[in-house]
This record gives C-alpha cells, structure tokens and sequence, in this order.
C-alpha cells in the first residue's frame, strides 16, 4: 500500500479560530495527506479580540520540537514542508536551518513558503528581522511562495501594478528558476471590476486565476489557501488546477462564515467537508 502525501507544517497555532496551522491542518487531513504540526506561537485567539493570551514558543522549546522530528525521520519522509506565520527572529532563524537540512536530506522534498507578515490594512505586522530572514532565507529555498501583493512589494521593494511587476518581483526574490511564485489575492490595473486575482509565475510562463472578490475579510484565509493548495497538489493537482480549487473551497468557506455571521473561518459545511474527501479523484 503506498503510504499518503506527508507534510510537515510549521506555522501558527490559536485555542479559537482557524489560522495558520489551525486552518490549513484539517484540510490537509480531510484531503488524505498526513501531516505533523508543529506550532511557532501558541495563541488563545486572532489579535482581532479585546484580549490576546499565550505567545511565541521559547526557542528552547521550539528547538527541542525539531529535534524530536528529526529523531523520528520526519525530514526524509516529508514530501512537503510548509511554513507560514512565525513569531520572533530565533524561531525564524531555526525554521531556516530546519527547511535547509531536510531539503538537502530529502531531494525529493517541496517547500511552499507562505512568507506571512503583513497586508494592505494592517501592514507589516512581523518585525522587519523576521520578515528579513522570510527575505533572506526562506524564499530563495522556495519550490513553491504564496504572498500577497503588500508582502511581494514589501520584500522587493518594488510596486505591484500590473502582470509586467509582478514578473519583475519575481526576479527580485531571488528564488529559484524551476520555483512557482503565487501572487494572491492581487487586484492588478486591468484586473476585472469585483474580482481578485492570483497570479501563477513559473518556468511554464504566467497564468492568471480570477475569482469574485467577496465583501468579507476573516482572519486565517490565506493560511486556508495555503493548506488547500497543498492538499491539491499533494493529490496530484497540477499547480494551476490545485489554484482554482483552492480559491473555490476557501470562498466557500467564507461565505459559510458570513451566513452563520461568524467571526471566524468555518471548516464545517457539509460540501467544503465532501469536497475534500473527492480532492484529486476526479
């Protein structure tokens, strides 16, 4: 029997809510991929409520949890790493280390970089050190980085307008030629009125996957993209497939959310739940 797609899934972690990894792990699951999480902050809730509890793991508890997946094999077994939201320079420095062994442990091994660290509204809402080493060392070990415009034009310094910055922002990250850049939720100068975009930048050329832009902003959709995106590909998606099914289950997701007028994502309706039990049969 072949063993299931493996992921090791390096992000955040909330008691209420779904971000980071408490977004993107049931999906992976319900998809059929195996994956071990490990959490760079453990928080009460999202910074969007009166009070905020728990913090950044301690590096010397973080540092024990990676070397406890190293004494299980997790690096050689992975067949994705996938990294997200990271909470003080220490953690984003081990994480580095971490990705750098197991892909040269692991040749087979994908690493998606979901470099999360701001966006239009909020801006930068890492320290500029920790979104530095996302720069300097995370991205340019990229197979596949999922950011937003705000943090492409962040890291490269440069304006995202139009298909043509885009292609130059992608040249700018230094990552590396075979790598998928995936620009997401961009809103480009011809892009159609109430749809958002995002833009595939690889060694095929550009795609661009629009989609309706909806009335509602929840905490935790990009890091639901992320995890659908690897729950595509883990399945055996093509890339440009495992986009569009990832932006259809998470607008889903959030228009579930907005009927129960939740403040949160919501990963129960019964479809979005039976559509990743079918991910990559059909």
């Amino acid at each position: 029997m072949t063993p299931p797609p493996f992921v090791i899934s390096i992000q955040s972690q909330v008691v209420l809510g779904h971000v980071g990894n408490s977004a993107a792990l049931f999906p992976m699951q319900a998809a059929g991929l195996e994956v071990a999480a490990i959490p760079t902050v453990v928080f009460s809730n999202t910074s969007d409520y009166p009070t905020l509890r728990g913090r950044a793991l301690p590096p010397e508890f973080f540092s024990d949890l990676l070397q406890g997946a190293r004494e299980r094999g997790l690096p050689e077994r992975a067949d994705y790493i996938l990294t997200g939201y990271i909470g003080s320079l220490d953690v984003a420095q081990m994480v580095a280390d971490f990705v750098a062994e197991a892909k040269a442990a692991n040749p087979r091994l994908r690493y998606v970089c979901d470099p999360v660290m701001g966006d239009e509204g909020p801006g930068l809402y890492v320290p500029e050190a920790i979104a530095g080493v996302m720069r300097d060392r995370l991205l340019p070990m990229a197979d596949i980085a999922t950011p937003n415009p705000f943090e492409l034009a962040w890291l490269t310094g440069l304006p995202i307008r139009g298909l043509a910055d885009l292609q130059a922002a992608r040249a700018a990250l230094h990552i590396a030629p075979a790598a998928h850049l995936i620009a997401t939720g961009c809103v480009l100068g011809d892009t159609r009125q109430g749809m958002l975009e995002t833009v595939l930048l690889g060694p095929e050329g550009p795609s661009r996957h629009p989609t309706e832009r909806l009335p509602i902003a929840l905490p935790g959709t990009g890091d639901l993209f992320a995890g659908l995106l690897v729950a595509g590909i883990g399945r055996g998606l093509p890339v440009p497939r495992a986009i569009e099914t990832a932006q259809a289950l998470t607008a889903r997701a959030l228009r579930h959310a907005k009927a129960l007028g939740a403040g949160e994502v919501v990963l129960s309706e019964p479809e979005f739940r039976r559509a990743l039990l079918s991910l990559g049969s059909g």
